[in-house]
């Protein structure tokens, strides 16, 4: 009787000690974050529940289980299986912890500044912070792991004299992952990327999504995902418009008829940007560019708050103003002339006719086909 009840009293113990303590630090955490709205620490402080309860139990059962004498024959492996189930639990609930800090810091920052490239860069240093602290955890418990392992122990004393050989192969075999992380750091305390900014990589607009220690994704406007390495950042010539300031200025270009209403383009173009939400009211202008034989290139420019509304205001203005053109003024778009060009017959008495004859009037003069007069101006045909 003695050998069923020693083990369910000591195993049922510590199980049921560790859901109360469990049970009583929530409440806790529960209480404290509904006394302190203005920070959220406590309720992600409560993130935590599962690894503190498994550091709770693994703890007391390691501590407690020499008097369980259960599996008497295993007693080396069961007490080594909880080590190891203790160290895991712990850098679990490490992070946890430093991951709820990290979080409360960050949105304090956000709540206390309102520029949101400051707050795009710190984001982005808190995500890289995080990884960073995750990483160094995991290593430091995967390293203290090993070492509750006897063999481990005794090849500790090999490993270090040959470490340094090891370091410089393990460093050149590494070097891309190395410049990579380097890169990422760089990133981040540099302030040259931030999550959230709008970049132009290859040829590729998007927006900067999730930057980690090797490598950096870019959310196209088309919603593709364009993955590279960090060190391509520290390497190669980007565009960035969301550095400094996020307001933008947008080119509109068209290619028009030299007989183009120039001023009634300028007019019209301040009514659709007064129309336009997307337009920040700071400037517009309305200029011609560049000219070649059979066209003119004319520019609009016009102000938006960030590259999203730059986007929508320039795609706005040029639709509109095509529209425009082509019901009111379809004269101003190009045209391609087919025929050749009809000089104009003197309308006055006594000029030259077109023939080089005598002076002829307006309806005077014989037909193109000798049957009657023709008219003094003839307008040549277009094929347009």
């Amino acid at each position: 009787m003695e050998n069923v009840l020693r083990p369910l009293i000591v195993i049922g113990g510590a199980v049921l000690l560790t859901l109360v303590i469990g049970w009583a630090t929530d409440l806790l955490l529960r209480k404290a974050d509904q006394r302190h709205h203005e920070t959220p620490l406590w309720g992600l402080l409560r993130r935590g529940r599962i690894p503190y309860q498994l550091v709770l139990c693994a703890a007391l059962l390691r501590g407690s289980y020499d008097q369980a004498q259960l599996l008497d024959r295993h007693e080396e492996t069961a007490g080594r299986t909880l080590t190891l189930v203790l160290i895991g639990a712990a850098a679990w609930l490490v992070i946890r912890i430093a991951a709820a800090i990290v979080e409360t810091s960050y949105s304090r920052y956000a709540r206390a500044h309102r520029d949101p490239a400051r707050v795009r860069r710190v984001r982005t240093q808190v995500t890289l912070i995080m990884r960073v602290v995750s990483a160094v955890v995991g290593v430091v418990a995967v390293a203290t792991m090993l070492l509750t392992f006897p063999a481990f122990r005794a090849a500790g004393a090999s490993l270090l004299a040959s470490a340094g050989i090891l370091g410089i192969v393990a460093g050149v075999a590494a070097q891309s992952t190395l410049a990579n992380m380097f890169a990422g750091l760089q990133i981040a305390f540099g302030d040259m990327v931030r999550i959230g900014d709008t970049v132009v990589v290859d040829g590729e607009w998007g927006t900067v999504e999730e930057i980690t220690l090797t490598f950096l994704t870019v959310r196209t406007w088309d919603e593709r995902r364009i993955t590279m390495p960090v060190s391509y950042f520290t390497s190669k010539p980007f565009e960035n418009w969301s550095r400094g300031t996020p307001q933008m200025t947008g080119i509109v270009y068209w290619h028009l008829d030299h007989a183009a209403p120039l001023d009634a383009m300028r007019e019209k173009l301040r009514d659709i940007l007064r129309e336009c939400p997307a337009w920040d009211g700071r400037a517009y202008g309305l200029d011609v560019t560049d000219t070649t034989p059979n066209t003119m290139q004319v520019r609009a420019l016009v102000t938006a708050k960030d590259a999203d509304d730059i986007w929508t205001a320039r795609v706005t203005v040029r639709e509109r103003m095509i529209r425009w053109l082509s019901e009111e003024h379809p004269y101003a778009l190009p045209r391609v002339n087919t025929a050749d060009a009809v000089l104009l017959r003197a309308r006055s008495n006594g000029g030259p006719s077109r023939d080089g004859g005598g002076p002829a009037r307006d309806g005077e003069g014989p037909s193109r086909d000798g049957t009657g007069p023709r008219r003094a101006y003839e307008p040549p045909s277009t094929g347009r």
